[in-house]
């Protein structure tokens, strides 16, 4: 199989304009994370996908491949589908371009589900990890969800799922992480297909593939990730940094 990893770069971010551009000891969020990507061997090729000049010119700049959005999207599926319509790959790897310290890890987790998938009846992968405190349940801004006795996914929503309606069953919450594996053929059906009502209601594009019978295999991992949303997240990672 041919892997690539894509790193969607948006300019523009709601609560932290031209975070990726921001320095992070001596270089910029982005090029830290297109580094970290390289760096765990795994792929065959890792490109930036952005609709930023400046972001394109940092990565050619400093030795890296990266790609034009031909227009604008609503999601990170849609502009990584664009980018590797016409590229020679099996599958695609979605990492986050604010996750500069990216590791090989849960890469190598969510890849592993595609090597004994001969009849390819998984179509994309992705990370859960158990999550206990109410505060982490209750919260929006983690996406939950529920999964099938062979760890495909049921449903992804920023609401509680399970509802706890009985207590003391042996229920598992379980928080979405997000990275994903795709099969190629995957992106490009998604990138075809409308936004239906549970999409556009949770504002989770996951939901998409679900709508449209896609299947998503899921992987339970301790696994997480350090984003950076906020200028604090920002000094957080600064401060990481000097004590690696």
């Amino acid at each position: 199989m041919k892997i690539i990893a894509v790193i969607p770069a948006r300019y523009a971010s709601t609560r932290f304009p031209a975070k990726l551009m921001q320095d992070l000891g001596g270089k910029t969020v982005i090029l830290r994370t297109y580094e970290a990507a390289v760096s765990t061997k795994l792929f065959d090729d890792v490109f930036v996908v952005t609709d930023s000049d400046l972001i394109f010119d940092e990565i050619v700049f400093n030795g890296g491949k990266a790609i034009m959005s031909i227009k604008e999207h609503e999601s990170g599926s849609d502009r990584i589908a664009e980018a590797v319509a016409n590229l020679d790959v099996d599958i695609v790897v979605n990492v986050q371009g604010d996750e500069p310290f990216t590791e090989a890890g849960p890469l190598e987790q969510v890849l592993s589900v595609f090597k004994d998938d001969k009849d390819k009846k998984i179509d994309l992968a992705s990370l859960m990890r158990e999550i206990t405190s109410e505060d982490e349940i209750n919260n929006p801004n983690n996406v939950k969800v529920v999964v099938d006795q062979s760890q495909f996914a049921l449903y992804f929503s920023r609401s509680v799922i399970p509802y706890p309606r009985e207590k003391n069953v042996g229920v598992r919450y379980f928080q979405h992480i997000g990275i994903y594996a795709f099969r190629k053929q995957a992106l490009l059906d998604f990138y075809s297909l409308p936004m239906k009502s549970l999409e556009a209601s949770e504002k989770l594009e996951q939901l998409r593939y679900l709508e449209f019978g896609k299947r998503i295999k899921m992987v339970e991992t301790t696994h997480v990730g350090i984003g950076i949303d906020t200028a604090e997240d920002l000094e957080k990672a600064r401060a990481m940094l000097r004590d690696i």
